[in-house]
């Protein structure tokens, strides 16, 4: 039973080339293409009423109308590797308009993140939803392990330099910084009208939602494929 009013799309766009590993959104994980984990976790989500695949490609078409989901064509203009996200995502709202849907929230899901479960979007989902009159959207981060004050550049001279400018807090016990988070690529949602406005799925009023380091892993060479492997065990 679905859990609130609200017209809930998620997008997961899904390009048959890329450059880590060849056809890897359809590369076998643990017996399953690689999308199939996010088609699956996003079938179970308690929010989620409707979901897209975007592709330009015949066998991901395939595979995803095979794991019973929607699928939408897009041209390849926009599967290329400099195609913004975002741009795939405008094509898909513009598309479903025609029909006369348009969705309260958008949720993007790259299916290159096959160990986030339906309840970090679930949980995500929830936690705007009850803060929707202040916030705009969510996204998914996970703590970063290494202080960027601890970053360096080397100048043309092979000299080291600090990364940031600001070295106020130069501490030297990692446990004495402050924590800081990276965006984790795993779980992008905001609403669709801020979405038009600031052509972007993060404001100044986008909450995070934290998650662990192995939900957080991302799929982009043949080692992560066989870390996948050991997180899943």
């Amino acid at each position: 039973m679905k859990k609130t009013d609200e017209k809930i799309l998620c997008i997961i766009p899904a390009r048959g080339g890329s450059k880590g590993v060849k056809r890897k959104n359809i590369k076998p994980l643990r017996g399953k293409p690689l999308i199939g984990w996010t088609i699956d976790e996003a079938k179970k989500s308690k929010y989620i009423d409707r979901i897209i695949v975007s592709t330009e490609d015949e066998e991901i078409r395939r595979v995803s109308e095979k794991l019973d989901v929607e699928v939408l064509i897009r041209p390849e203009e926009l599967a290329q590797d400099h195609t913004p996200s975002i741009d795939v995502v405008f094509h898909t709202l513009d598309e479903l308009k025609e029909g006369g849907y348009v969705p309260d929230l958008v949720v993007l899901l790259q299916c290159t993140s096959p160990l986030r479960k339906a309840k970090h979007i679930d949980e995500a989902l929830s936690m705007l939803i009850q803060n929707k009159k202040n916030a705009d959207g969510i996204v998914s981060v996970t703590k970063e392990e290494h202080p960027p004050w601890w970053l360096k550049k080397v100048d043309e001279d092979g000299y080291l330099t600090d990364f940031l400018e600001d070295q106020d807090n130069k501490f030297t016990r990692r446990q004495d910084f402050p924590d800081v988070y990276r965006l984790n690529g795993v779980i992008y949602v905001t609403k669709t009208e801020t979405l038009h406005k600031e052509k972007s799925f993060i404001t100044n009023k986008t909450m995070s939602y934290v998650m662990d380091r192995n939900a957080s892993i991302d799929i982009d060479t043949e080692e992560d494929f066989l870390l996948a492997e050991i997180y899943f065990r």
